[in-house]
C-alpha cells in the first residue's frame, strides 16, 4: 500500500479551494490525449499513475466524488491530484450549480422550462 502523502509528494491540502464533491471535471481534449500518449512525462512535471487514471476517467464528465471512488483514494488526496492536472491545463473543472448561481451564471427559469419540457416527453 502506498501512503497518500507519497502520492501527493508530501502535500496535505489542495492549492485550489473551489473543488467540491460535486465539481464536474473533464479532460481538455488534445492536451490530455497527448499527455496520456507521452506516458510518464507532462510538461515539466511527471504524471503519476493516479494522474493518468484521472485523465482516463475524465474523458467523460465526472464529479470529484466519482473520481475519488474510482481511484479508491481519500477525497482530500484526490483533490490535490486534480489540482495538479487543472494547473497543467490537462483538466477543466466546472463549478457546481450553487457556485454558478451565486456568480449569476445560471438562469433558473430556463432550467425549470427544460425540466418541464422533458417531463412532457
Amino acid at each position: 500500500m502506498v501512503r497518500p502523502y507519497t502520492i501527493t509528494r508530501g502535500r496535505t491540502a489542495p492549492e485550489r479551494d473551489d473543488l467540491t464533491l460535486i465539481t464536474v471535471l473533464t479532460t481538455v481534449g488534445e492536451d490530455a490525449a497527448a499527455a496520456l500518449a507521452r506516458g510518464s512525462r507532462a510538461g515539466a512535471r511527471g504524471l503519476q499513475p493516479e494522474h493518468r487514471m484521472i485523465l482516463d476517467r475524465c474523458r467523460r464528465p465526472a464529479a470529484v466524488a466519482e473520481v475519488a471512488a474510482g481511484l479508491d483514494l481519500p477525497v482530500s488526496v484526490t483533490k490535490i491530484l486534480l489540482g495538479d492536472l487543472v494547473a497543467q491545463g490537462l483538466l477543466k473543472a466546472r463549478a457546481p450549480l450553487s457556485v454558478a448561481r451565486a456568480a449569476g451564471g445560471v438562469d433558473l427559469g430556463l432550467l425549470t422550462a427544460v425540466r418541464e419540457g422533458l417531463r412532457r416527453l
